[in-house]
């Protein structure tokens, strides 16, 4: 059995707290910025390969 001092437990380092919501707002920001970037970009390409394509 062992036993932790209080000195040990006041020093323990804390679990990493969870992402606060301004940082999750982001994220979710630079997904859909992204992904309508690649859904831009994929629209162009197609047009440009069906204007190709006449």
């Amino acid at each position: 059995m062992s036993v932790m001092r209080v000195s040990e437990a006041a020093t323990s380092p804390a679990p990493p707290a969870p992402p606060r919501v301004r940082e999750q707002a982001r994220a979710a920001f630079v997904v859909m910025a992204f992904s309508a970037g690649v859904s831009i970009a994929t629209t162009a390409a197609l047009l440009v390969a069906t204007g190709l394509g006449r």
